[in-house]
């Protein structure tokens, strides 16, 4: 797997990921949209830590600064 994401972009989904987590920890999101998003929230976590994302790939998307 090539890496196609930037820090930004990891941390970005970190944040997002922590986020749904923190809502579904208080009751403000429940039910079947709690498991949807959290579900999203782990591929976001683990797409993070990998620094790639397969969706990406399939747009042509790089956000990974490139070495020179």
């Amino acid at each position: 797997m090539k890496k196609n994401m930037g820090s930004t972009d990891k941390g970005i989904r970190v944040f997002i990921a922590i986020l749904i987590a923190l809502l579904y920890y208080f009751n403000v999101i429940e039910g079947t949209l709690a498991y949807i998003l959290m579900a999203l929230a782990i591929v976001f976590l683990v797409t993070s830590f990998v620094s790639f994302c397969p969706l990406y790939t399939l747009l042509g998307i790089n956000t990974c600064k490139l070495k020179k």
